[in-house]
């Protein structure tokens, strides 16, 4: 990769931080933050633009990407040769399934060698295509591009897009004519990404970011006007709060919906009167979460009110903004979530999750009368496909599995019949029979019943010898199930059990699941995913130090905290943009995310129990003297989520305070964000960079070259 060969000379040893101990005090206790430098105190200007960091910081960024890539030389080739396996998994001209709306069906696809995605439309019965985006054309020059979002007219006249090419997230919108293909003058800065169009056809919403990078401001644009002169719609507040704009299927209502983690409110106005003052469903109120579409005279609200901790569907008339109003139309169930909803003009689709399983239900909302659609295999992922269409029979739904490739069919909900409308193709070939899939429990100190699901090739007979990679997240109540990855492969075919510990912090036992994984009992997602480590262990899967952990962005940070607490498990850790420094980014509350992320880890300004809480798990503030396992870290300069300094001072202390027993790589990308590089093929670099770390801390480098060795 680019990246890391921009220093030329190969070092023969890792780059040593200077120390530059900071005494930080907080609620009277003291602390020594000795790597702070690391943070550009012009972190904004870095973040927009990446060739603004500070030279001396970028210098040691460059210096660890070079330390990373003379350690991994030798697996140029294993890099390579993952790379081309990994291409193989890919369609290269794949498109998605049309999706129609009025006289067009609208879709995506990709030309091959593309690294962008081409949007495209034909007339809904069939007839010549019509390229209304072409990302390749688009990102040409650009050392990163990234379509954030496009969203066209009601009358299909015009097509709102929203481009990143920072990697921070900051988009601008762009609007192109659809007849003729030309850009019109509109250019909005500093966008969120997220679009409302009013059904003028002229007209829509958008949101609009502050300098510290947080959607603060709803704006109403009009086709042809400057920015300047759009007019202010609302303005949330609170610092904590993400804003955004959306429509509901039926396409008569917009809405702005304010939330945190934990507390939503909603606003709505007529899509035909996109000048009227915004209406408010109902008043936030703390740990009170609810979303909502309209049906005929009423809203539909899925919500956790009146004590619906795993959220029920209401109804209530539209215009009235007292709760006492909502009436259940779905039931709460405890230990059912109710993960979301989809309003047609004669049905209710709603998907819930339980034990880990996913599932679909239909109701037909005159009758009331009810139906699942049935899955052959509990332990796959089925997720709703949202339409374009609201008078329809047809619901589309896909489902995917550790071993199954996506499927997507289109559900008839009245006669109860399914099509399949595509399979995901991996050109170089797969056998979904090849494979085993699994679900255990692992038992928490607490006595609490974990699942962990896996799956492996059939051929292999796993022991106490078989390297497993076992992943976590376990934040923000998002659920991590078991869908299909054909990057897996390159792994599980060379021997590998790959394993997701469903950890509490998700949602994947219900909202209580979640609750039990946050604030003062963050705790919980640490033990949980070490008892999953010692049910596989134990259930004959892998053997001690014989795991890979691997978790991203919160889940990096589990990561961090359970190689503090029990590194002896494991053999080796990849760790991506990692949110390991928590402690410090929590009681910095002018960075993008801090306010937003109180309601998840606690407020440690103002709540010392709170401090103590965090102060106890920070991966960052708990380095020991211990033998750390092989670990490659990664971070991005443009990343306005996890700061590219916080997993660059977990490294650099680690190496001066741990006591790493093997590699420790930091590679940091220098043109990009939280999600890596744009380019599809791009990432593919990143992926197979991963794969051949962990194949080099087993000793498999030199043989995996070859490909699969069962």
């Amino acid at each position: 990769m680019s990246d890391y060969s921009e220093t030329p000379d190969q070092p023969t040893a890792p780059p040593v931080a200077a120390r530059r101990p900071v005494t930080l005090t907080c609620h009277g206790r003291e602390r020594s933050d000795p790597y702070a430098w690391l943070r550009d105190s012009h972190w904004r200007e870095a973040m927009a633009d990446p060739a603004r960091l500070d030279p001396a910081i970028a210098a040691y960024l460059r210096e660890e990407n070079a330390w990373a890539e003379a350690v991994m030389a030798d697996t140029a080739a294993l890099r390579q040769a993952l790379v081309a396996e990994l291409r193989g998994r890919i369609r290269e001209d794949d498109r998605s399934v049309p999706v129609a709306d009025g006289p067009w069906a609208y879709y995506t696809r990709y030309r091959e060698g593309g690294q962008h995605p081409l949007l495209c439309r034909q007339p809904r019965d069939g007839g010549e295509e019509q390229c209304l985006f072409d990302g390749d054309a688009e990102a040409a020059g650009s050392d990163y591009f990234r379509l954030g979002g496009a969203a066209h007219s009601p009358d299909h006249r015009y097509l709102a897009l929203a481009i990143d090419r920072t990697g921070a997230e900051a988009y601008t919108l762009q609007v192109r004519c659809l007849d003729s293909g030309t850009l019109l003058s509109d250019h909005l800065e500093r966008a969120r990404g997220d679009v409302a169009w009013a059904n003028d056809g002229e007209t829509f919403l958008y949101t609009v970011l502050d300098d510290e990078h947080r959607p603060r401001w709803v704006y109403r644009h009009r086709l042809g006007d400057p920015q300047a002169a759009d007019v202010l719609v609302y303005t949330e507040t609170d610092p904590g709060f993400f804003l955004g704009v959306g429509r509901t299927e039926s396409g008569r209502y917009l809405l702005i919906d304010s939330h945190d983690h934990t507390t939503s409110e909603v606003r709505w106005l007529p899509a035909a009167e996109p000048t009227a003052t915004p209406q408010l469903i109902a008043p936030r109120e703390r740990d009170i979460e609810y979303s909502v579409s309209d049906h005929g005279s009423d809203w539909l609200i899925l919500t956790n009110a009146g004590g619906a901790e795993d959220f029920m569907i209401a109804r209530a008339p539209i215009g009235e903004a007292d709760r006492a109003a909502w009436t259940p139309l779905v039931a709460h169930q405890p230990g059912r979530l109710i993960e979301g909803m989809q309003v047609f003009a004669e049905w209710l689709a709603y998907q819930v999750l339980e034990d880990a399983e996913s599932r679909i239900v239909i109701r037909h909302l005159a009758s009331g009368e009810t139906h699942v659609i049935e899955q052959d295999d509990p332990c796959v992922e089925v997720g709703l496909m949202p339409g374009l269409e609201y008078d329809t029979d047809c619901l589309r739904f896909a489902v995917s599995g550790f071993a199954r490739p996506s499927q997507v069919f289109d559900y008839d909900m009245a006669k109860r019949t399914r099509v399949l409308r595509k399979t995901q193709e991996i050109p170089s070939g797969h056998d979904p029979d090849a494979y085993v899939t699994r679900r255990l429990m692992a038992t928490a100190p607490d006595g609490e019943a974990v699942p962990v699901s896996l799956f492996h090739r059939r051929d292999l007979v796993p022991d106490a010898e078989t390297p497993l990679v076992l992943y976590g997240y376990g934040a923000y109540g998002i659920s991590e199930l078991p869908a299909f990855s054909p990057n897996r492969l390159s792994l599980v075919d060379r021997g590998f059990v790959y394993a997701i510990a469903h950890v509490r912090g998700g949602r994947e036992r219900g909202y209580r699941w979640y609750r039990e994984g946050r604030q003062a009992a963050k705790v919980n997602t640490f033990s949980d995913y070490i008892a999953c480590a010692e049910a596989l262990i134990a259930a004959g899967y892998t053997g001690p130090g014989r795991i890979t952990a691997h978790g991203g962005s919160a889940g990096g940070m589990l990561v961090g905290a359970v190689l503090n607490r029990r590194p002896e498990l494991f053999h080796a850790a990849v760790a991506d943009v990692p949110f390991v420094d928590v402690l410090n980014t929590m009681l910095d509350e002018t960075l993008p995310l801090t306010p937003p992320e109180w309601p998840e880890w606690g407020n440690p300004l103002a709540d010392a129990a709170a401090y103590d809480d965090i102060a106890a798990y920070s991966p960052y503030d708990n380095i020991a003297p211990r033998p750390y396992p092989h670990l490659l870290v990664t971070a991005g300069v443009s990343d306005p989520r996890v700061t590219y300094w916080e997993p660059a001072k977990w490294v650099a202390r680690l190496r001066a305070e741990g006591n790493p027993s093997g590699m420790l790589l930091l590679h940091t990308n220098m043109s990009a964000g939280h999600g890596g590089p744009g380019g599809r093929f791009q990432y593919l670099e990143e992926v197979a960079w991963r794969y051949a770390f962990v194949l080099k801390a087993y000793g498999l480098a030199a043989t995996a070259a070859d490909g699969a060795t069962t």
